[in-house]
C-alpha cells in the first residue's frame, strides 16, 4: 500500500466554532454587559439549561473566562462573576506596571521592522482619532504591538487578558474628562517607540514604567473618592 506524503490527509476540516466557543461568547457577553452582576454564582446546570446545551461546553467556557479574569473559581463553590470595577482595573494596572517595562526592554532588542510599523500605525491612529473609543482602541493596539515586538507570545496573551477592551471603553468616559489625555498618551507612546527603535533598552524600560505609572496615578483619586462616598 502506498503511503501518503501528507500526514494530515483525511483529517477533515476543523470547525471554526465549537459549542464551547459559542458558550464562551454568550456568557462573556452577559458578564461584560452587566446582565450578570459581580458576585453572581454561575451554576453550570443553570447555564446549560439557559443556553440549551450540555454542561461540558459550559464548564470549558467558564474555565476560559476564568483565565481572562472575568469569572472566579471558588473551591467547592463553583464559579462567580468577577468584579470588573475600578479596584479590579487598578489591580491589573499594578501587574502591567511590573510587566510592561520589561516588555519594552525586550522589544528594544528583538523588534522587527514590521513591529515598528505596527506601533507607528497605532500611534497615528490614536493621534487622528476623533472620538474616545477609537483613541482607546488605538492605545491598546500600541501596547499589544509592543508586546508582540518582545518576541514572546505568552506576554502578548497576558497583556490581552489584563486589558479587556470592553472594560477599558467603559471606564474611558471618566478618563476623557482629563484635558489632553489623548495627546499625552500618544506622545508617551512615541517616546517609548523611539527608544525601542534605537535599541535603548534601559530608556524603553524607564519610559514605559513612567507611562503606566501615569495611568495608575489617574485612577487612584477616583478610587479614593468612591471609597469616601461609600463611607459617607
Amino acid at each position: 500500500m502506498r503511503r501518503t506524503s501528507d500526514p494530515f490527509e483525511g483529517a477533515g476540516p476543523i470547525r471554526s466554532y465549537t459549542v464551547a466557543d459559542l458558550a464562551y461568547e454568550r456568557i462573556r457577553g452577559l458578564v461584560l454587559s452587566g446582565e450578570l452582576a459581580p458576585g453572581t454564582r454561575l451554576g453550570q446546570v443553570e447555564l446549560a439549561e439557559r443556553l440549551e446545551i450540555s454542561r461540558t461546553p459550559v464548564r470549558e467556557a467558564l474555565r476560559r473566562l476564568g483565565g481572562e479574569g472575568l469569572v472566579e473559581g471558588h473551591s467547592n463553590h463553583g464559579f462567580r462573576v468577577a468584579d470588573l470595577g475600578l479596584d479590579a482595573v487598578l489591580r491589573r494596572l499594578e501587574v502591567r506596571a511590573i510587566l510592561e517595562p520589561g516588555i519594552a526592554a525586550l522589544a528594544a532588542g528583538r523588534r522587527t521592522g514590521r513591529d515598528l510599523d505596527l506601533m507607528r500605525e497605532a500611534i497615528a491612529d490614536e493621534e487622528e482619532a476623533r472620538d474616545g473609543i477609537k483613541a482607546h482602541d488605538a492605545s491598546r493596539s500600541f501596547h499589544l504591538a509592543l508586546a508582540r515586538a518582545s518576541g514572546n507570545e505568552e506576554l502578548v496573551r497576558v497583556i490581552e487578558s489584563l486589558w479587556l477592551v470592553e472594560v477599558g471603553r467603559r471606564l474611558l468616559f471618566s478618563r476623557s474628562a482629563e484635558p489632553d489625555w489623548q495627546r499625552t498618551d500618544a506622545s508617551e507612546h512615541r517616546e517609548v517607540l523611539t527608544a525601542v527603535h534605537e535599541g535603548r533598552a534601559d530608556d524603553a524600560e524607564r519610559l514605559m514604567a513612567r507611562h503606566v505609572r501615569h495611568a495608575v496615578h489617574h485612577w487612584e483619586p477616583e478610587r479614593r473618592g468612591a471609597a469616601e462616598s461609600q463611607d459617607g
